[in-house]
């Protein structure tokens, strides 16, 4: 199971830091040309998205750091909990601007959130 949990956390914070550096590194014109899925950026400014990607990368960080050093392994499920609360917030635009089929992306990844924060919280704490 541990081996399972690594493999999960791994795996989010490898898409979730590409997704918090583009939000940083790119003009706000530029990333929602990126494709349809990225029109909930028109409800937000300049600035909030930059939090937004600053938030998934540290969230990211505190996913793999506190566990692989062995220095307060407590925070990653923590910030398992923490990208839980980021990504409910991402289910709530998107179910407020009807992006039904998005949604179902974006409670996948609450899920996948959940199920880490359980395991490292309950199945196999570090």
């Amino acid at each position: 199971m541990n081996l399972a949990l690594w493999i999960l956390a791994g795996a989010l914070a490898l898409a979730f830091t590409a997704g918090g550096a583009s939000l940083l590194l790119m003009p706000k014109e530029r990333y929602r040309a990126v494709g349809p899925s990225q029109r909930w950026v028109d409800d937000f400014g300049d600035v909030h998205l930059k939090i937004i990607g600053a938030i998934k990368i540290v969230g990211c960080l505190g996913l793999i750091l506190p566990a692989a050093t062995g220095v307060a392994p407590v925070l990653t499920p923590l910030a398992a909990c923490g990208l839980m609360l980021l990504m409910s917030g991402a289910a709530t635009t998107r179910f407020r601007r009807g992006e039904w089929k998005l949604l179902a992306g974006d409670l996948f990844y609450l899920s996948m959130f959940a199920l880490l924060a359980w395991g490292r919280f309950d199945l196999s704490p570090l």
